[in-house]
This record gives C-alpha cells, sequence and structure tokens, in this order.
C-alpha cells in the first residue's frame, strides 16, 4: 500500500465527512471483521490483496469502541483483537481501541517554524514522574519554569501505550496509540500546541527496535518480527524479511503521524544499533526521505535524532553521501569519559575510559573510539568522524538511562560532591555539542530514578525481577535491587519540587541558569563548529584545558576534577580576559570569595573540583 505523506492510511481514520475509513494488513487472516461495542454491530472487511483489508463506513462515529475479529489462515477459533494501529487505547492494552479522530483538534500554531538544531537546549523528562500528577496537563503547568531555566527543547520519553500505568516508555505495544493514564492523544495534541505558543520545541521518544511484552498480538495479524535477529529486549522488528514491505510502510507512517497530525518538531529514534536491516534502503533512510517530502510539504523542519553506540557516521551522514540521514545521535562516550574524570568506578562499559585524555578527546572528536582497541570489547571499534558540526552530536552529564540503569537509580547528586556537579554540568554546556539536562538534573534533585513496570502478568513480573537482578550481579555487591513492580518504586522516583526553594539546590539552579544563558549569549559558546576547538589534558593533575573560538573572540575553560588547587601553564594573550563563569565563589556555595586571577606569565589557579570560564574578545 502506498504511503500518502499527507494523511494517515493505517488503521481506523475519519475523513472530512466524517466516514471512517479503515485499512488493516493482517495476511495471516482467512477473513476480517470490525466489531463495534456501542452499536453492537459487525461489519466485515475487504481483501485488497497483498494482506490488506479495507473498510468505508458511515456506521462507526467517533469515541467508538471496536475490535478486530480475525478468522486465521491455519483454522480455528476467530480472535478478537485491538487495532495494531490505534490512536487510543482508553482501557489500556487489554481494552478495545477507541475510535479517534486526529484531525479534530484545534491547532493555533500556523506561525511555528521550530528551533533551528543549532539552538536546541534539551530537558529530557518522563511524563509519570516529572510531576506529582503524572500526565501531560501537569507537564503543561511547568512550561514557564521550563522556559525560565533556558530551555528550548523539552524531550518526552515515550508514551506509546504500554500495559498498567508505570513504565518508562520502552515497553510500549501500540505505536500510534498515546498512553491512557498521561491523558490520551488529545491531551498530548494540547501539550505541543502549548508549547509552540511559548516558544518551546518537543521531541518525542519513539521505539522502532522491539515491541512490549504485555498485550503485544502483532504475530496474529502478520509477519511483524523476524527470527533472523535478536534484540536484548525480545524479537526483533522484521524490516527485511518476507512481508516487511508492510511492516516498514507501519513504521514510516507511524513517525510520519508524530509530526504531522500531533506537530512533534524531532523523534529520538531510541537503540537504532538494534534495528536489523539489510535492505538496499535503510528503514532509517526511508523514514528520512518520507519525512524530508512531509517537510516540504508543511514548511516546517522535522529532526530525526538517533540513539546510537555504534560510532559509525554512516547514521548521520547525509544520503546524499550515502548516509541514513539522520539529524544527529547521541553520544554517551562523552558522558563516560565524565563520569570516569569524577571518580566513578571503571566497571562495566566505564572500563574503557581514562577520564581527562578521553574527555579532551571527545570535545574534539565527539567519540572517544575512533577506531582504536576497546578492551571492553576487545576489538577495534568505531570511526573517524568527518562532520564539523557539532550540532550533529548530544551530550549530556546525566540522562534516564545512565541514572535509571544504576542498580539504585542513584543520581549524579548522590555520587558526587556539590562542587563537582558544577563541574560537571560546566562540562557540558561549553562542548561544542548540543546539550541535554535530565529532569531535576538543574536543582540537584536527590530521589532516584529508578527502573519501573506495572505488568499483570505474574510470570512477567517475576522475569524482569530475576532479570534485573542478573545485571547487577557481577558489580553491584551492596544494597538490594528495587522492585521493579512495586508502586513504592515509582513514588521514589518522581521529582521533589518543593526543594527548588531549598539552600543549595536554590542556588544550583540559578547556576544552571547561569549557564544556560551564558551557552546562548556568547558567540563562541553558541558556534558549534567542532574545527574550531582545540584541548590539552593533564591526566596527572586531572585537569583539563577547553580552547574555543570564533573570528570575533575566544573562551578558555579550565576544568579542575581533582581535589587539590591545581595551577596550569596557559597563553598569556588570556592574562587580561574577562571571567564569564567561576564555580569556586561562594555565588555558588564554593570556597572562593573572589575570581581566580591569572598568574603572572601565564599561569591559571584552579580550586579543587572547579570550571573557570575565560573569555577575551579580539581587539
Amino acid at each position: 500500500m502506498e504511503i500518502d505523506i499527507r494523511k494517515r492510511k493505517i488503521g481506523l481514520n475519519f475523513n472530512e465527512y466524517g466516514v471512517a475509513e479503515i485499512w488493516l494488513w493482517a495476511p495471516l487472516a482467512a477473513q476480517v471483521s470490525i466489531l463495534t461495542e456501542a452499536r453492537e454491530l459487525t461489519l466485515s472487511l475487504f481483501d485488497e490483496g497483498y494482506g490488506y483489508w479495507h473498510l468505508q463506513t458511515d456506521q462507526i462515529s467517533k469515541h467508538d469502541k471496536y475490535r478486530f475479529k480475525i478468522t486465521p489462515l491455519t483454522g480455528g477459533e476467530p480472535l478478537e483483537r485491538a487495532d495494531p494501529a490505534s490512536l487510543f487505547q482508553k482501557e489500556g492494552p487489554s481494552g478495545p481501541s477507541t475510535a479517534f479522530d486526529v484531525n479534530a483538534f484545534s491547532w493555533t500554531d500556523a506561525d511555528w517554524k521550530g528551533v533551528a538544531l543549532n539552538d536546541l537546549v534539551i530537558y529530557e523528562l518522563h511524563t509519570g514522574t516529572f510531576t506529582s500528577n503524572g500526565d501531560f496537563d501537569a507537564i503543561e503547568a511547568k512550561l514557564d519554569y521550563l522556559i525560565e531555566l533556558g530551555i528550548t527543547a523539552i524531550e518526552i520519553m515515550p508514551v506509546a501505550q504500554f500495559s498498567g500505568s508505570r513504565n518508562w516508555g520502552y515497553d510500549g505495544v501500540f505505536p500510534f496509540a498515546v498512553q491512557n493514564t498521561y491523558g490520551g492523544p488529545s491531551s498530548l495534541q494540547h501539550l505541543v500546541n502549548a508549547c509552540h505558543a511559548k516558544g518551546l520545541a518537543v521531541i518525542l521518544d519513539v521505539v522502532y527496535n522491539h515491541v512490549g511484552p504485555e498485550g503485544n498480538y502483532f504475530s496474529d495479524f502478520g509477519e511483524y518480527f523476524t527470527d533472523k535477529y535478536h534484540t536484548p529486549w525480545g524479537k526483533a522488528i522484521n524490516f527485511d524479511d518476507a512481508g516487511c514491505d508492510a511492516v516498514r510502510s507501519f513504521f514510516i507512517e507511524n513517525a510520519l503521524m508524530w509530526f504531522r497530525d500531533f506537530h512533534i518538531d524531532a523523534l529520538r529514534l531510541d537503540a537504532v544499533h538494534a534495528i536489523k536491516d539489510f535492505s538496499p534502503a535503510h528503514i532509517l533512510s526511508e523514514i528520512k526521505a518520507h519525512t524530508d517530502k512531509l517537510s516540504e510539504i508543511s514548511g516546517r523542519p522535522y529532526q530525526l535524532i538517533v540513539e546510537l553506540d555504534l560510532n559509525d557516521e554512516r547514521y548521520i551522514r547525509s544520503q546524499s553521501e550515502y548516509g541514513y540521514g539522520m539529524d544527529a545521535q547521541w553520544v554517551d562516550e562523552f558522558h563516560h569519559a565524565l563520569r570516569v574524570c569524577t571518580g566513578q568506578a571503571r566497571e562495566g562499559y566505564y572500563s574503557d575510559f581514562n577520564g581527562v585524555s578521553d574527555l579532551a578527546k571527545s570535545y574534539k572528536d565527539a567519540y572517544v573510539y575512533t577506531g582504536q582497541y576497546s578492551p571492553h570489547r576487545q576489538r577495534n571499534f568505531g570511526m573517524p568522524l568527518q562532520q564539523s558540526s557539532g550540532a550533529k552530536f548530544i551530550v549530556f552529564s546525566q540522562n534516564h538511562d545512565q541514572v535509571g540503569n544504576r542498580m539504585l537509580g542513584e543520581r549524579s547528586s548522590n555520587l558526587v560532591s556539590f562542587e563537582m556537579l558544577k563541574v560537571m554540568a560546566g562540562a557540558v554546556f561549553c562542548s561544542p555539542f548540543l546539550p541535554l539536562v535530565f529532569m531535576g538534573e538543574e536543582w540537584a534533585e536527590t530521589n532516584p530514578f529508578q527502573f519501573f513496570v506495572s505488568h499483570s502478568d505474574e510470570e512477567l513480573i517475576e522475569a524482569v525481577r530475576k532479570g534485573r537482578k542478573g545485571e547487577f550481579a557481577a558489580f553491584h555487591t551492596y544494597g538490594e535491587t528495587p522492585d521493579p513492580q512495586a508502586e513504592a518504586t515509582f513514588e521514589r522516583s518522581k521529582l521533589n519540587w518543593a526543594k527548588i526553594g531549598e539552600p543549595g539546590h536554590k542556588t544550583m539552579l540559578h547556576y544552571y541558569q547561569t549557564l544556560i544563558a551564558l551557552r546562548k549569549q556568547n558567540p563562541v559558546l553558541a558556534n558549534l563548529d567542532r574545527e574550531n576547538v582545540q584541548t590539552e589534558s593533564f591526566p596527572e593533575k586531572n585537569c583539563l584545558l577547553l580552547k574555543r573560538w570564533k573570528a570575533n573572540g575566544e573562551i578558555l575553560v579550565g576544568l579542575n576534577f581533582s581535589k587539590q588547587m591545581q595551577s596550569l601553564s596557559i597563553d598569556p594573550a588570556f592574562q587580561h580576559a574577562s571571567v564569564l563563569l567561576d564555580s569556586s565563589l561562594t555565588q555558588w556555595n564554593g570556597p572562593n570569595p573572589e575570581s581566580n586571577p591569572i598568574m603572572a606569565e601565564g599561569q591559571l589557579n584552579l580550586f579543587p573540583e572547579s570550571i573557570l570560564i575565560l573569555y577575551k574578545a579580539d581587539a
């Protein structure tokens, strides 16, 4: 079935006359009917070939509850299943689908042109734990706070319908349906419209590498999965095996829907290294091509951001250069190197990193591993980059994975000192890359962010518990693994907004506001050209110098990760440079009553666990 860029064709949709049009891919069915609850109707769908079934009818209205009745080709009793492309599972995955008109919302963002990639300051949040209410309406109430902080885009962790009310979102089983407990599809549209009215872009996390376990009935319809490959989270989605054409269309339709019908500005595609596709045109490349066509029609830019751990530039290379054309990627290696600088134990995947020397390399090359031997992987890993734009890379000192995948879900505020938190934040915002803040980080939130689920199948619940314990058996020998199913685990993970007004937390929030403002306002910090970067590391002192420049000035950043005062030799030209920020000052609860002077003959003194940002304008 050919994809129509201008409208969603898969699932149940209403045309401009209020008539329902239904398309279902079910090649494993001998017959397909649609059942409606309120009207007690059974309507037969027509076989259109290639596994597609179709019906156009005025006997289904908006908000009607419906299911499909499938008679298997192999015989046996008919199956009643919700729509795989359902927009709203009001009663959860096990309930009927609700007919929803995605075009009924009255948008007021006609003049919205988006936020340029270079200008993104991203705030990652989880809808259920960002506020006490845990829904889209509650996020909307915090938008003015985020604007005051300096954020230009919120990134919402996955909202595709999952089982229960508590989940990170990566176990979604209805990719088109918006989680019912968050408010459903109309509430998400309302939130996006409100964000645009206030100048905020919206990034949505989507999962195209697997489907969650509970409520997953895709295999009753067709060959959505393949046994050719496996993922850590279950069966691989079928992007290149028999029957894959319709599966590819299904996920292309999904990406287009978020942009076109929900006005989402960018998608963050989860763990694309787990997407296995050896087709001549990779599925990511096809999604990009269709996204670009939609952008031409709408006049709005849409961005595709990937989580990727392969250090493979092919993903972010343009399609004209035989790449997949993704607009940007997360760089975990910057985070790993930064963590080791702060004294994080070198275990697990941190064992590959050597602190300031690797952080210095990441400032220059984005990736730390660009083809050299990786002891953790026991092979050469990565490739050198040809990209010159730092806007292709997103960096962070924390994110949901790096916090939540610790056994106890400890945030940085529980692992390092207050002074070191300031250094970590400065390291991110002084980079030539796009910065991301994980919710609550900006006020040094101490509540953990732990892994949580709310499944109903006891065997699945026990399997998740055992899997979680097994994950940490080798390197976490203290404490008990929090029970992912327990509601208390979820409640512990909610932000405590009352902390904002408390001493220390209030100071950290102001520090983040200052950093973000500097990032936006200083022409050198705002410039994301990776070519204009020099670094010098001092492993014996656990210090690093970062130099960045543009035609109208230069920035010098001194980072001291050690617990001792350190003196570093710098270019004497910075002797009379302006101090943009000094984290050691008492203003930021530091030990230093006065800004660090640059000593004679170009010696720079750095207080323990501090960052100093100097700016020299060209004469």
